[in-house]
């Protein structure tokens, strides 16, 4: 019998790679790789690597200055970046770090076997190019093992908005939508391997115009719908999305379909309208906040998260207050926030930037205000009765951890029986970013 060789993939950033590095240790899987918890031991390395965050590349250099000594010790050792670093990077990866064997971009990690066969070769491979393949068709089918309560599937890529601060254009290419059939097909596998809930996923989600199966053209509210009525799929939600794609049968899924849950990530970045044109978000103030009225009023007991960035060029005193404002006039239930940092290629990085004490100032500020509103929204929660996935045992003995609708962390003194089940609990406590609750009476334990 032929030993297994051993895969350990380390993954940066956002759901997406999460869900590339899923696909690409079972396209490896063909090639008679399992995977593993640590680096130590593998036979190959791979870094799945996200561009977003600041000084991304110099972090992905220092992580692969710490791997080179495992392969002084296991020459046959084979390291890999994949992922949008990987893409923006290139040949220069091979260049500046030479104990990598391969580096392969997001769009082509289907080919990923045959790379891997020229590595262990002896030669060392690039490929970043956007193949005009679809690298879905390209990989093999899902294996059939079970998987956990819940799971990304990827619907849609790239993002034709080019926002100043970003790279995924660049990284990820113009958007794309995959055909109806193909992720409806995909969720079906999932639900027949255990999963009750899924997250679909797209650098720009909401934008997806898949070709259905009737040949129209269907958007992301006739795709949900649709997995909707697969049975044993209790869940579903999606991310991440742009206020310009909520259209109108989208906001109205929120309202009338139960499986689609009251959460919804909706980045604005900032609260001014100035330096939301510099930004090229195409958006106002006011049309995002006319949007959440909307979104609310479908349904009222949505719990809004964002994204914010601070300390954009020129942004001034008055702009960061009306991003203030804004926050003040939503009440998000939880929040990302950032200090702006430059990413090399974006017409952001050319302008004048601010000092770093006023973004961190501007941060500690915003961070406060947003902390505030997910304590406070939290504590609302108290006393309400939710619904609850259960994912895994919880740190303490006799204990679950899962979901609740609102995507808060909910832990209950509950049996593994619980497991992969939603049940209805009372939430009776808040922590700093959970919830303690305890399972509703009358309900019947799983068998």
């Amino acid at each position: 019998m032929t030993t297994p060789k051993k895969l350990f993939i380390k993954t940066y950033g956002c759901q997406m790679n999460v869900y590339d590095s899923e696909r690409m240790a079972e396209a490896l899987g063909g090639s008679g790789y399992v995977t593993t918890d640590t680096p130590e031991g593998a036979d190959m390395i791979l870094l799945n690597t996200c561009h977003i965050r600041e000084k991304a590349a110099e972090k992905v250099y220092s992580e692969l200055g710490r791997l080179k000594g495992l392969k002084l010790d296991n020459p046959a050792l084979r390291i890999g970046v994949t992922g949008c670093v990987a893409q923006a990077e290139g040949a220069e990866i091979l260049r500046r770090q030479p104990a990598v064997d391969l580096v392969v971009g997001p769009q082509s990690y289907h080919r990923l076997p045959d790379l891997e066969a020229r590595v262990r070769a002896g030669e060392r491979a690039l490929d970043t190019d956007f193949p005009e393949e679809d690298k879905f068709d390209k990989l093999a089918a899902r294996p059939k093992a079970r998987r956990g309560p819940a799971a990304f599937l990827t619907v849609q890529e790239g993002c034709d908005k080019f926002c100043a601060f970003c790279v995924v254009p660049y990284t990820r290419g113009a958007e794309v939508s995959r055909p109806a059939a193909r992720v409806l097909d995909e969720a079906r596998d999932l639900v027949a391997r255990g999963v009750a809930e899924i997250t679909l996923l797209g650098q720009n989600v909401n934008a997806y115009h898949g070709a259905g199966p009737d040949g129209a053209d269907w958007g992301l509210a006739r795709l949900i719908r649709q997995m909707a009525r697969i049975e044993g799929l209790k869940r579903i939600r999606y991310t991440t999305s742009h206020p310009n794609d909520m259209e109108d049968d989208l906001i109205a899924a929120h309202g009338d379909c139960p499986e689609l849950m009251p959460y919804l990530h909706l980045p604005v970045q900032s609260g001014s309208d100035r330096v939301l044109k510099a930004m090229n978000r195409q958006h106002t103030a006011q049309d995002y906040l006319r949007l959440i009225d909307r979104i609310r009023a479908a349904r009222p007991d949505i719990l809004i998260s964002g994204d914010f960035i601070v300390g954009f060029p020129g942004e001034s005193d008055e702009d960061f207050e009306a991003t203030l404002d804004l926050v003040r006039a939503v009440g998000y239930g939880q929040c990302y926030s950032f200090k702006y940092s430059t990413r090399p290629g974006t017409p952001a990085a050319e302008r004048d930037q601010l000092p770093e004490d006023v973004k961190s100032d501007r941060l500690a500020r915003l961070q406060a205000l947003l902390s505030a509103q997910q304590t406070a929204t939290q504590e609302a929660m108290v006393g309400r009765t939710v619904g609850v996935l259960f994912e895994k045992p919880g740190r303490m003995p006799g204990q679950m951890v899962g979901k609740s609708d609102h995507l808060h962390a909910v832990h209950v003194q509950a049996g593994p029986e619980w497991l992969g089940r939603v049940a209805q609990v009372q939430i009776t406590g808040t922590e700093r970013n959970s919830l303690a609750g305890q399972l509703v009476a009358g309900q019947d334990a799983p068998a």
